[in-house]
């Protein structure tokens, strides 16, 4: 756990300095994260609101489309990464509300509050810290929004335990994430590139679901499912983690694609 967290760590903070998920040659990826967070569901209307540098292309869905946001509420976006979609829910919620964005990675806290200092944000802070040891009180958040990020934590169950603690009764969890369909060859399971790619961390889409409803959360509900294209896992930091496995060839990249996908998932604390 502890090796996996230093390699999760490692390689977003390269993706920080860099300011690109971009992989390499990969002339698809490096046309631009605009291209890739439209293929998510992010509007150019989204993108063009926030500061440059905020998008670094790295989600895998749009959980702030479906959160309801409410002039006033207060957000936690979990791996809140350079503030992408923390900025786009603190102009949801208004200067009555909060967001706050919570990373493990110092660099793209870093970032992130250079990124609100330029965009002029007095509603949005940002905390390092663990998503399964959240650095927020208890049931002191209204709505939990997250992107692709709890499938690199290796104690999910931890994670969504900690979410339940720290929202309202009443309050939502909408997230955006990674499960599988079927199991993944061996070489990509024990990899940890491909850990640190999203891939290998993802867990069985009924036992995601499972956990959640385990931590507390009642009408849990897929709000959105679609399998990955070829085209997406080319796009993005997972391209680098299946071609280093011997898995190059198209074929190769495509069976991985079919027993990946990105899942929306809503749940109610009581």
């Amino acid at each position: 756990m502890t090796e996996i967290k230093k390699a999760v760590r490692e390689g977003y903070a390269k993706v920080a300095r860099s300011g690109s998920s971009c992989c390499g040659n990969n002339k698809s990826c490096c046309d631009g994260e605009q291209r890739i967070s439209e293929k998510i569901g992010y509007t150019k209307d989204d993108i063009g609101s926030v500061p440059d540098g905020a998008n670094l292309g790295l989600g895998c869905g749009n959980p702030i489309a479906l959160a309801s946001l409410k002039k006033g509420e207060i957000v936690l976006d979990l791996g809140s990464g350079a503030g992408f979609d923390s900025f786009l829910a603190a102009n949801r919620v208004g200067e009555e509300g909060k967001v706050i964005g919570v990373d493990m990675t110092p660099e793209m806290i870093e970032r992130a509050r250079k990124n609100a200092g330029k965009g002029g944000y007095t509603n949005v802070e940002f905390r390092l810290g663990e998503i399964e040891h959240l650095p927020v009180s208890d049931a002191s958040v209204d709505v939990i929004i997250s992107n692709c990020v709890i499938n690199l934590a290796p104690d999910k169950t931890q994670v969504f335990n900690e979410a339940f603690r720290v929202l309202k009764p009443g309050g939502r969890l909408m997230v955006s994430d990674i499960v599988l369909l079927g199991e993944l060859p061996e070489t990509i399971k024990s990899s940890i590139s491909a850990y640190v790619s999203c891939i290998s961390g993802a867990i069985m889409k009924d036992d995601y679901i499972g956990i959640i409803k385990k931590a507390g959360f009642q009408d849990v509900i897929i709000v959105e499912e679609s399998k990955f294209s070829l085209d997406c896992i080319e796009s993005d930091l997972m391209e680098q983690a299946v071609v280093s496995e011997d898995c190059s060839s198209e074929n190769n990249i495509q069976a991985v694609a079919d027993i990946i996908a990105s899942i929306r998932v809503s749940g109610i604390k009581r």
